[in-house]
């Protein structure tokens, strides 16, 4: 199963490679209105000259979220290291007889792991969502340099649609016409909501009542500042920021419900034996209902009152 959980990542990873460092896919060819005033704002530049440079957002993107991870998750393991209500202190099977992983490096690998994935797929998903948009940019106009007197626009209601109607520089306009949804937007907006529930589910009261709402606001506050810096700097509309920050956010959601659920164990759920013929069974039962463990499922009852972690 391991294995087959690699092999699908390797595939997105290649899949976000494909859609953002090669020409294989190309945007939706979307015609405009002979001076559109939402396509005229001035030209910002490269990304590089932006005030939120690609290799800082990447950055963060791609290294808190193992700090904040593996800081929380050592710190939990050093409180709890003589205590039974996060999970056995033994090593635990992973690949048959030659490797042992703590439990707490096996939850981190699993929460980051499930990070990348989300990370690769909210890539997949807004770049094809720009091919198959096409949308084109507050500042298009800028670098598409029509020809207004041969395009025959008189006035700004015509409607061009020719594929060579602009005269710039073709990777410019390229990036001109991949806007909807933000990447940026959805990235950073992926990456605040999944760091934001894990410090809600996993901190939570233990630090304070303060310390987790604050670091959650503290992230989706930076993610909103990225779509805002983005509009700002006229290189998304306001909808192209919005859509962006709703995927991201969604997968995030998904991925944390539906997959890590919450980052927790099920309660557990104790049964008290109401006098000294109960039978057997219902006390394997409690047991079970004691030991199993949902979200890690490496906990199988041995014999009443003990646990122990398996594959």
């Amino acid at each position: 199963m391991m294995y087959f959980q690699v092999v699908i990542l390797a595939v997105a990873a290649m899949l976000a490679y494909y859609f953002e460092f090669t020409d294989t896919f190309s945007p939706a060819l979307q015609g405009f209105i002979c001076r559109d005033p939402s396509l005229t704002k001035p030209d910002p530049g490269p990304e590089q000259d932006g005030r939120l440079q690609p290799v800082i957002l990447f950055s963060v993107v791609g290294g808190l979220p193992v700090l904040l991870i593996s800081g929380v998750e050592l710190v939990i393991f050093l409180l709890h290291y003589n205590s039974d209500n996060l999970y056995d202190q033994d090593t635990v099977v992973v690949m048959g007889d030659c490797c042992y992983v703590n439990p707490m490096v096996r939850r981190t690998f699993r929460f980051l792991g499930v990070y990348i994935f989300g990370l690769f797929t909210t890539d997949i998903f807004v770049s094809a969502g720009q091919l198959v948009t096409g949308s084109l940019a507050p500042y298009f106009l800028s670098v598409c340099l029509p020809n207004y007197t041969a395009l025959g626009c008189l006035d700004t209601a015509n409607f061009v649609s020719q594929s060579d109607a602009c005269t710039g520089d073709a990777d410019d306009i390229m990036r001109a016409r991949k806007t909807f949804p933000s990447k940026e937007a959805a990235l950073s907006g992926y990456t605040a909501v999944y760091l934001a529930m894990y410090v809600i589910s996993c901190v939570g009261s233990s630090g304070g009542r303060l310390t987790g709402p604050l670091l959650s606001l503290s992230l989706v506050s930076a993610a909103m500042l990225t779509g805002i810096n983005r509009m700002a700097e006229y290189r998304n509309h306001w909808s192209d920021v919005i859509a962006g920050q709703a995927i991201g956010g969604a997968i995030a959601v998904f991925l944390v419900v539906f997959v890590v659920q919450y980052f927790k164990k099920r309660r557990v759920v104790s049964h008290s034996l109401s006098d000294s013929g109960t039978a057997d069974t219902d006390e394997a039962s409690a047991q079970t209902n004691h030991c199993m463990d949902v979200s890690d499922k490496y906990t199988v009852p041995q014999s009443p009152g003990s646990c122990t972690e398996v594959t």
